[in-house]
């Protein structure tokens, strides 16, 4: 795994194309233009204007006293149940409170919380104001893909999933070997930037050099626009450049293509990869329906790796608690990973996880870009009706996930009640799955399946 480590870790890919981009964060336009839009409520433009006032508060701002964070979660909760309701007086006082009390610069609890405000304020107002867009700005494409690989760098989080999944498929490779020529296709049904498949790239080169052998590699990715998958493509074709006895082959297909046929090698080992791709998905039909298809095309191993959580089509209080606990401890986890005043870390907040956490709340049940969060047991028992069975995962994979923390890890551990708080492995469900945890709390679960 070193190798491979050292290469990823280390992110030797081809991103010099965004690497001159200004990543400068933009301020939010002045609010004192609110007064020209009579028909709101002053008690709205109120909050708007507390908002934008917290948003030019020193970067330095105190934390939150002890003690005041369950204030803080008491608040959160508050306006959520006014502004679900619909409540908009009631909304607008609980949310100005709200903004005076967070901050996208102070502590974990503060910055998640900012961003948790945002998304209500943004539903309150509704996609007709002419704030909502300033509030759900979405990043730009370069600023989303800089994010990205910032918490690639710094965090563990991503990489747990990636060399999870990349440990099993080896493993299914080489269990193959008398029988599939070499040959492995792994089909990646949400390629995204491609940074999972460097170092199963190089793990495959290695392997082939200490045996004096040729490996085929190739891998048929689905991606959400032509220009990622000629990006990845590029990425991805430079790095395995420098890999001998490797023959790699990359095939971009646009995710909903009709009447796609993927073509595979006689004997090859395949490998299917659902890496954060299910719950994208949204209704549990479609979900269904992809498994389907993942089973006909009668993979040797199929990679499942979903955030841990319980968004399902229940209510939005739900909803919103389930995910204010997730994100909570995803905030806090970056204290272990990066400085507060780290602009890396604003970057990482503001335009991947901050993104994220307003599109859920002002994503209904139903629209298109719904997304399906929930736990092991669930997609447990999808993956079995439709003829999976759960595969009992390797101790190198999970002796490699340990390590990754090791290595990972900026912070000593503390022991607290005895037991050691930070980032931990979980085995779980008898060995076949493990999970990524931030102290007690799971944040993301990686299993692997056979057909029946």
């Amino acid at each position: 795994m070193q190798d491979a480590e050292e290469e990823l870790l280390n992110l030797h890919l081809s991103i010099a194309t965004y690497a001159g981009k200004d990543r400068k964060r933009k301020r939010i336009q002045d609010l004192n233009c609110c007064n020209q839009f009579n028909g709101y409520d002053g008690k709205v433009l109120g909050f708007l204007r507390t908002r934008d006032h917290m948003l030019k508060l020193d970067p330095k701002r105190d934390g939150v006293e002890d003690g005041k964070g369950l204030h803080l979660i008491h608040l959160l909760l508050v306006s959520a149940t006014s502004v679900d309701e619909n409540k908009i007086a009631a909304a607008s006082e609980n949310l100005t409170e709200l903004y005076k009390n967070v901050s996208v610069n102070g502590d974990s609890i503060q910055r998640v919380a900012a961003y948790f405000a945002d998304g209500l304020a943004a539903r309150l107002l509704t996609r007709r104001s002419p704030f909502y867009e300033m509030i759900m700005k979405d990043p730009t494409p370069e600023e989303e893909f800089s994010a990205f690989t910032e918490l690639y760098r710094a965090s563990p989080y991503y990489q747990f999933a990636h060399f999870t999944a990349n440990q099993a498929i080896i493993e299914a490779f080489e269990d193959e070997e008398d029988h599939n020529n070499r040959s492995l296709h792994v089909i990646d049904f949400d390629i995204s930037y491609g940074f999972q498949w460097p170092s199963l790239i190089q793990s495959l080169s290695d392997k082939a050099l200490s045996s004096n052998v040729h490996i085929s590699l190739r891998i048929t990715g689905f991606g959400r626009s032509s220009e990622e998958l000629v990006e990845t493509e590029t990425r991805l074709m430079n790095f395995a450049k420098g890999c001998h006895n490797l023959d790699f082959e990359f095939e971009g297909l646009l995710r909903g293509s009709k009447s796609i046929s993927i073509s595979i090698k006689n004997n090859a080992t395949v490998a299917v990869n659902l890496v954060f791709y299910l719950h994208t998905l949204g209704s549990s039909l479609q979900i269904i329906d992809a498994l389907k298809a993942v089973y006909l095309l009668n993979p040797s191993i199929v990679i499942l790796v979903e955030q841990e959580g319980s968004r399902t089509p229940r209510s939005f209080l739900s909803r919103f608690m389930e995910s204010l606990h997730y994100f909570a401890a995803m905030f806090d986890s970056l204290d272990d990973c990066l400085p507060s005043e780290s602009a890396v870390r604003l970057s990482i907040e503001k335009n991947h996880l901050g993104k994220e956490i307003k599109g859920m709340i002002n994503c209904e049940v139903g629209h298109e870009n719904y997304q399906r969060y929930e736990r092991l047991e669930a997609w447990k028992e999808r993956m079995e009706s439709v003829g999976f069975r759960g595969v009992k995962l390797s101790s190198r994979s999970v002796s490699q996930a340990k390590l990754l923390l090791k290595i990972r890890s900026h912070c000593s551990p503390v022991e607290v009640d005895g037991r050691v708080g930070g980032f931990k492995v979980f085995e779980r469900d008898g060995g076949r799955a493990i999970s990524l945890g931030w102290q007690d709390r799971n944040l993301i679960t990686a299993s692997a399946w056979h057909c029946i």
